[in-house]
């Protein structure tokens, strides 16, 4: 029997990384809506707290995703997670030329090598009808070249990644929620003045002429847990970025 997609999360517990702002945080806002308990992770233990209080209650621990340790402990005392939706990583990026590429490789630790120290740590935890949800990108399709060479190749890995792992964890599913431009904090690492220009330049090029919103990449997220014949797959919301 499957279960309406407004019912299929009542119940359930759902691990955000990335939860204290941006898209996890929409994504905490939405599960919750639909009856589920949350814990959420990050890095900003006030973050996560104002998160949990304005959804009305979470599970909150601090952990940076590429450290593995922390990745671990935040897993080690929970029983039962049926979902995990990773949305961590950071807007790092530079010009080879320009750039110590360890610095650069840090988009690679934040987008595969932290989602792996969570997918192992989770298992023992995730019954055969759950599923994890991982956070690719745009520049996946449609890299540029100011800078975002490493980023393009971290979130084109996760997309393999997820694939593999879908087959290799079977029956729990592995998935990809790509979002392009989206307003975020993300951004704002990039200084007031050049995240209002770069946010407008997206925007302009777009066919629907603005940026996504977080709510709008949760309610993606939330189709990627409820519907339970999606599997291995990348689903895209990005205004139609990658046609542009």
């Amino acid at each position: 029997m499957i279960m309406p997609a407004a019912e299929a999360l009542h119940g359930a517990h759902i691990v955000i990384i990335g939860g204290g702002s941006g898209i996890g945080r929409a994504t905490a806002l939405a599960v919750r809506k639909q009856g589920a308990s949350v814990t959420l992770v990050g890095r900003s233990l006030e973050k996560l707290e104002a998160v949990a209080r304005e959804i009305g209650g979470a599970n909150v621990r601090v952990a940076d995703i590429v450290d593995r340790k922390a990745v671990e402990a935040v897993f080690a005392g929970l029983l039962v997670v049926d979902h995990l939706v990773i949305t961590a990583g950071s807007l790092g990026g530079g010009k080879l030329a320009e750039s110590d590429p360890d610095d650069l490789l840090a988009a690679i630790s934040e987008r595969i090598s932290g989602p792996l120290y969570a997918i192992k740590a989770v298992m023992a935890a995730m019954p055969s009808t759950g599923s994890i949800v991982l956070t690719g990108g745009q520049f996946s399709d449609r890299p540029s070249g100011d800078g975002v060479a490493v980023v393009a190749a971290a979130v084109r890995g996760v997309e393999a990644l997820a694939r593999s792992l879908a087959l290799e964890l079977k029956p729990i599913r592995v998935n990809v929620i790509a979002p392009g431009f989206v307003e975020t904090p993300l951004f704002d690492a990039l200084g007031a003045e050049t995240r209002s220009a770069v946010l407008a330049g997206a925007a302009a090029a777009l066919p629907r002429g603005r940026i996504g919103q977080p709510g709008e990449v949760a309610e993606a997220i939330t189709f990627l847990l409820t519907n339970t014949y999606m599997n291995g797959e990348v689903l895209h919301i990005d205004g139609g970025g990658r046609l542009v």
